[in-house]
């Protein structure tokens, strides 16, 4: 373990507890900069992470996460935002999380040791063949996490390895291995910080590369939102008025023959019928912008004939 980068010495370690508060927190900002650099070499293998989990979604399976600890945090986080955001189902996006809910109230580390806790939390969670599941652990070593990526490969999911030291035993067996190579902590040993800012910027990456695949995000908008507070509805409406062109009341109009559902009121706001903009959304698997092209088409082709 004292040979893994992540528990090395920093060199801006030394004396930390001397310094003045600004010149402290200038060091711990300075190291999560440096980090952050370490995600841009991943981005090919993010890609491909991110082409994999969509293709599972796709066809109808789940796209899991697992972790532990912090790793493990980054994970919840990001799964718990791709319903709100993306309109995919929580029941598709399942959190295999060492302890449990419990250890989110009081996080013990005596879990993540306990590969027992992990095959119990796989067959909880429903997987087979073709689902994918992101595994994280800053060592790459965590023996909770590497058991659920040796038994996810087993049944055939595809296994997508986060960590944060080359050659680590997740990365090795893992179908696509992300390399964060963050190296030591500015706190000695203290993944929650360099390692786990690099791990959640690249799993907002990855994410929202998901998202475009499934046909979730056209020009910046997020048209598969789910509007389920005051927020989002007024969200949803701007995002149709901006992608239609149209005002709001039109946008309102439209989300109100839809029930709240983005997609097929952009349709509807540019001039489709609900029956065409469903007929559209089929046609181009969800995806807006070919259902947009052949919505406006149709209407051209509809005014000539007139």
């Amino acid at each position: 373990m004292a040979d893994r980068p992540t528990e090395a010495r920093h060199p801006k370690s030394a004396g930390i507890h001397a310094l003045p508060g600004a010149a402290a927190l200038s060091h711990l900002l300075d190291a999560q900069l440096a980090a952050l650099a370490m995600v841009r070499p991943a981005i090919p293998m993010i890609d491909q992470a991110a082409t994999a989990a969509a293709a599972s979604l796709r066809a109808g399976g789940k796209l899991a996460y697992a972790g532990a600890g912090s790793s493990g945090l980054m994970a919840l986080a990001d799964a718990l935002e791709l319903a709100g955001t993306f309109g995919i189902p929580p029941d598709r996006t399942p959190t295999l999380f060492a302890g449990g809910a419990a250890a989110l109230l009081h996080m013990t580390g005596a879990v993540e040791d306990d590969p027992a806790l992990a095959g119990a939390d796989f067959q909880r969670a429903g997987l087979s063949r073709g689902d994918t599941m992101l595994c994280l652990s800053a060592s790459g070593g965590t023996p909770y996490t590497c058991a659920l990526a040796k038994m996810a490969r087993d049944a055939g999911l595809t296994v997508v390895g986060l960590a944060n030291v080359a050659g680590s035993i997740l990365l090795q067996q893992s179908h696509i291995s992300i390399l964060l190579d963050t190296g030591p902590e500015v706190v000695n040993g203290s993944t929650r910080m360099g390692a786990a800012t690099a791990q959640k910027v690249a799993l907002n990456m990855l994410s929202v590369r998901v998202g475009i695949l499934l046909g979730h995000v056209h020009d910046g908008y997020m048209v598969n939102v789910v509007a389920d507070n005051a927020k989002l509805a007024q969200r949803a409406a701007r995002i149709v008025a901006g992608i239609a062109r149209c005002d709001m009341a039109a946008a309102q109009a439209a989300l109100a023959q839809t029930g709240g559902a983005v997609k097929p009121a952009i349709l509807i706001a540019a001039g489709a019928t609900a029956a065409q903009a469903a007929a559209h959304l089929k046609n181009s698997d969800g995806a807006i912008g070919p259902a947009l092209a052949a919505c406006t088409t149709q209407g051209h082709q509809q005014g000539v004939s007139q």
